[in-house]
């Protein structure tokens, strides 16, 4: 059946805590196939926004449709087809880099789970420490296995909290090639991101978190970053 709308619609969304905002309202559309960019300086409120997006944190006002359907973080289907990473080290503390991945993989039914599992092992350079537990590798490698979890599994929405944090540039220019790939295959993503270079290679549109939100084009949301760094 044809999707009717939008494959995210947020509309007038108020975000923050205690019932205060902490941004100007947000409203914005994400088509299938596309990358948004969400960009603003440092506690602008740009993850709380992907954060209440994600369903992990209720609004102060507003809406978020997902499919047509109001977010529901509970909802089976929802997770099923909303892939995230943020900022978290949340892990099992006796699976290994490689056993975290499998559970992944097999728990969303991805077909033959063990060589999906080798191939994102491949793609962030994680096979040499992937029968090691988390807390033994560094703060670059773990957000890497982050990033590999939610790729790893089948999603038609990826949202993704500033993945470059503690990526090398090698690293960082295969992720953007990753971002473009998946959209291109008709997944929709918003890209939290302080990266220019990042923003420039995935990027269709970019909103800008502040007092007001404005919607920018890439080159200008790159150009806005820049002055601020």
């Amino acid at each position: 059946m044809d999707r009717v709308g939008a494959l995210l619609e947020v509309s007038g969304l108020s975000v923050g805590y205690g019932g205060v905002p902490v941004c100007g309202p947000v409203s914005a559309r994400l088509e299938a196939g596309e990358v948004l960019a969400v960009v603003g300086f440092n506690g602008a409120g740009k993850s709380t926004v992907a954060r209440t997006i994600a369903g992990k944190q209720a609004p102060i006002d507003g809406e978020v449709r997902f499919d047509g359907l109001h977010v529901n973080e509970d909802s089976i289907s929802f997770r099923r087809a909303v892939a995230a990473a943020f900022d978290e080290d949340i892990f099992f503390p006796s699976l290994s880099i490689r056993e975290h991945l499998q559970l992944v993989a097999r728990g969303h039914s991805v077909a033959e789970p063990d060589g999906a599992v080798s191939r994102e092992l491949e793609f962030f350079s994680l096979g040499h420490r992937a029968d090691v537990v988390p807390d033994l590798v560094s703060s670059g490698q773990r957000r890497r296995l982050l990033l590999a979890s939610a790729l790893v599994r089948p999603s038609s929405l990826l949202i993704l909290d500033e993945p470059e944090q503690r990526l090398d540039p090698v690293m960082r220019e295969r992720l953007a090639g990753r971002i473009r790939a998946y959209s291109e295959s008709g997944g929709g993503v918003l890209l939290v991101t302080h990266d220019p270079e990042l923003l420039l290679r995935t990027a269709d549109r970019a909103l800008l978190i502040d007092e007001t939100v404005l919607e920018l084009t890439p080159q200008q949301a790159a150009a806005d970053i820049a002055r601020a760094q």
